[in-house]
């Protein structure tokens, strides 16, 4: 059975297969600022070039006809800083021009990008740093330390905030090769010298801290052999504990005895110090810990120049033979490897905690079972809350935590247990629903308010309907948080927000059945149920069947209301609409004559049954609009009889209309 490995490796390119001459892979002339660019400086006959290697597309080098004594990248863009003699010069390559220009007095020895728009310049005395900013000119930082005096200057540092510098420097002393580095607080303006090869900083938050630590790691190996030291730099933040300093051994086998570190990338994410050493040896260490997770040989060659790799979280670097190759924590074996082969699951553990790992499961289960077998429940939660990928935060666990009874005067561990969650992030579904229903019950709807704001809740429409009994408008956040439409358009016709409800809809996508709505509404506010109806009908295309509205109303024999809606929304006498204007008149003559002489002598409506209508208005005792209706002489013949019951004028006028 192949052994799993805790580390990834990977070889990117190889430089001679895109045309880079052997002669010039080193610490001359090839430069990687970052893991997005290689930059190499070439003579091709009388000609120098500088040759680009944009990683994302490495078969395809950029080559320009530059003489320079160094090139270096910028890490994100591409843009160039290039320097001949004292002479420093910033190019934008895509846009083909010179950013910025200056002339040194002093040779610059070493320089680096430190940032995306700061470069650091180290001469034979003094640092300084030029920002891409304005027209600003290089400022002195600090000046070298005697004890860098001689040093071949390798590497400078400097921490996120860029309050901590460090120049590193190698010599040859006594046949091995010294590292000195130089330490330079810009708050304090002091410089401490310490013996080291490779260095980085890292910001590193502890356990139970609610700030960052800077952390200094660096490697040395002296006389007395190698050692990693891993220290906070400066006044821990307010509030925070002090890092305990690491010091741990750095092993080198036998067969390596002039080996030493050359190079230090740290990763964030994963909390790992990755250390190459001159003869290919990579070191994994854990930075709270500083324990040695693993150690390999992974290039015969010496690797001589690396930058952090983001994509993996890991180091990328070049060797003499012109390998590009990275090497990261491989995520998926880490925790049981740390757990099998290095037989330390303390560590494997903190590793799936901090970096969200799985592969520890069974020891979060033991571990979770044995404290809460003691009734040791606070610590017992702290292992449920924070066991990786939430392998316990389960129904089952919130049960467990149910049936402990909460002791007088106490917090229960079940709320002890949410406390820990809600420090850490958002509950899931399940968990908000259980916290949710004993604070309800306790009638402190104010702190689901305050959850619900800070989004530490998983809206649910169990959830909305939970809340719905103590607070419809709590409901109603909680639903639209959910995207329940349904459950949100029935709030908003419960409250009254119904122009809220035709918005809703039209935003979401989503189409209610209004009529079922509407119904509901006038059952229990007539008034705004007709207000409602309205708002269905404003625009040109109805959101609901008029024919099914006027049903609604008259289900409450709501006949003015309903005379009303009608007026507005038939007032542009479509011939469709001849059915309606019926059933407005109709309903209208039967219950309110008058209403219905009036709608008719405003001579508003002309597509209705005119010999229905006319037969209603016989009947309801209207019969001027009856024998203006009437068409067939039987009928007329009829209803003109009764002459006492009509004005004399009208009758005279009537009569002039009628055709023999």
């Amino acid at each position: 059975m192949t052994q799993i490995l805790p580390i990834k490796f990977q070889e990117h390119l190889q430089l001679t297969n895109v045309g880079i001459n052997a002669a010039n892979i080193g610490f001359n002339s090839l430069t990687m600022e970052s893991d997005k660019y290689i930059c190499v400086r070439e003579k091709v006959g009388e000609t120098a070039q500088v040759v680009i290697i944009d990683m994302s597309d490495p078969t395809n080098p950029i080559r320009r006809p530059i003489s320079a004594d160094s090139a270096i990248m910028n890490p994100a863009s591409k843009v160039i800083a290039l320097k001949a003699q004292k002479t420093l010069q910033i190019f934008n390559i895509e846009m083909k021009s010179k950013m910025k220009a200056h002339t040194m007095t002093d040779d610059v020895i070493f320089w680096k990008w430190i940032s995306e728009n700061m470069i650091a310049l180290v001469t034979e005395t003094t640092v300084y740093h030029w920002s891409m900013e304005g027209d600003s000119q290089p400022t002195k930082i600090f000046d070298r330390h005697s004890s860098l005096s001689g040093c071949q200057i390798i590497n400078y540092r400097t921490d996120a905030a860029q309050n901590w510098l460090l120049l590193i420097g190698i010599s040859a002393q006594q046949n091995r090769v010294v590292g000195a580095m130089q330490l330079y607080s810009v708050e304090r303006k002091v410089s401490q010298p310490i013996e080291g090869h490779a260095a980085a900083f890292i910001q590193f938050k502890m356990e139970g801290n609610q700030q960052e630590s800077t952390l200094f790691c660096f490697a040395v190996r002296g006389a007395a052999g190698g050692k990693l030291h891993i220290i906070e730099v400066g006044t821990p933040p307010t509030g925070n504990s002090p890092f305990q300093k690491k010091a741990v051994d750095v092993f080198f086998p036998p067969e390596a005895q002039n080996d030493f570190p050359v190079a230090m990338q740290v990763s964030k994410k994963n909390c790992v110090v990755y250390l190459i050493t001159k003869y290919g040896y990579v070191h994994l260490y854990d930075i709270e810990s500083g324990t040695c997770i693993y150690m390999n040989r992974i290039s015969a060659d010496t690797i001589f120049v690396t930058a952090q790799h983001e994509p993996t979280n890991g180091i990328i670097g070049v060797n003499r033979k012109g390998q590009v190759l990275s090497v990261s924590m491989d995520e998926e074996n880490v925790v049981p490897y740390i757990q099998g082969t290095l037989n330390n699951n303390d560590l494997a553990l903190r590793m799936a905690v901090r970096n969200n790992l799985g592969g520890a499961d069974q020891l979060f289960v033991t571990k979770f079972n044995e404290l809460f077998g003691r009734a040791a429940y606070s610590e017992a939660a702290k292992v449920a809350a924070n066991a990786p990928k939430g392998i316990l935060r389960t129904p089952q666990t919130i049960a467990k935590f149910q049936q402990v009874p909460t002791q007088p005067g106490q917090t229960s561990p079940l709320l002890q247990y949410f406390g820990i969650l809600l420090d850490q992030g958002q509950l899931n579904k399940f968990e908000s629903l259980e916290l949710c229903r004993p604070v309800l019950a306790q009638g402190r709807k104010q702190l689901l308010e305050k959850w619900l704001k800070e989004d530490k809740l998983e809206c649910s429409e169990e959830l909305g309907d939970l809340v719905k009994a103590a607070d419809p408008t709590l409901a109603l956040s909680v639903y639209l948080r959910a995207n329940v439409p349904n459950k949100v358009i029935q709030c908003f016709a419960e409250t009254g927000q119904f122009q809220k409800i035709v918005l809703y809809a039209k935003k979401v996508g989503y189409t209610p059945d209004y009529i079922y709505l509407l119904r509901s509404v006038m059952r229990v506010n007539p008034e705004s149920g007709a207000q409602f109806a309205g708002m269905l009908v404003a625009d040109d295309e109805p959101l609901a069947d008029i024919t099914q509205i006027v049903d609604v109303f008259m289900e409450q024999n709501m006949v003015q209301q309903c005379t009303a809606f009608l007026l507005d929304a038939l007032k542009n006498n479509r011939p469709s609409e001849g059915p309606l204007q019926t059933r407005l008149l109709e309903m209208n003559l039967m219950a309110a004559p008058q209403v219905a002489d009036a709608i008719m002598g405003n001579q508003m409506f002309s597509h209705y049954d005119r010999p229905h209508i006319a037969t209603l208005c016989e009947k309801a005792g209207l019969l001027q609009r009856a024998l203006e209706h009437y068409t067939d002489l039987y009928d007329i013949k009829r209803a003109v009889v009764h002459t006492h019951l009509l004005n004399a004028d009208w009758l005279v006028n009537f009569f002039g209309t009628l055709s023999v």
